[in-house]
């Protein structure tokens, strides 16, 4: 059996699943409050429908937010579209075709979106 210098416990029948940094359980982690801010601070909307069976979805790339205030900023987007979506991995998807709606929401809650794509 190989031994892992990252290696450990990753599930507990007291606790449930375990955050392999900390050896938390993953709802007392504090990995994720310390975890760096992904983007780059140039947002970027655009259109994708490949690899989602025909269906489109509104990318918001590069907010340089955390966590929580990336899900405030997409739960009031999805509002604004009137539509369903997601945040993963630090991109807002939203369903449906809404860039200009998006971009305009944006734009209204201080940020400087740019369109990218066609």
């Amino acid at each position: 059996m190989k031994s892992s210098s990252n290696g450990g416990l990753v599930y507990s029948t007291e606790s449930g699943r375990m955050c392999p940094a900390c050896r938390q359980a993953l709802g007392a982690c504090q990995c994720k409050a310390q975890a760096v801010v992904k983007g780059d601070g140039v947002v970027r909307v655009s259109r994708q429908s490949k690899g989602r069976g025909g269906k489109t979805v509104t990318l918001v790339k590069g907010l340089a937010l955390d966590a929580a205030a990336l899900a405030a900023l997409g739960k009031s987007l999805r509002s604004a579209c009137g539509s369903g979506g997601t945040v993963k991995d630090g991109v807002i998807e939203i369903q449906g075709d809404h860039c200009d709606r998006v971009i305009d929401t944006l734009k209204q809650q201080g940020h400087d979106p740019k369109r990218a794509g066609g």
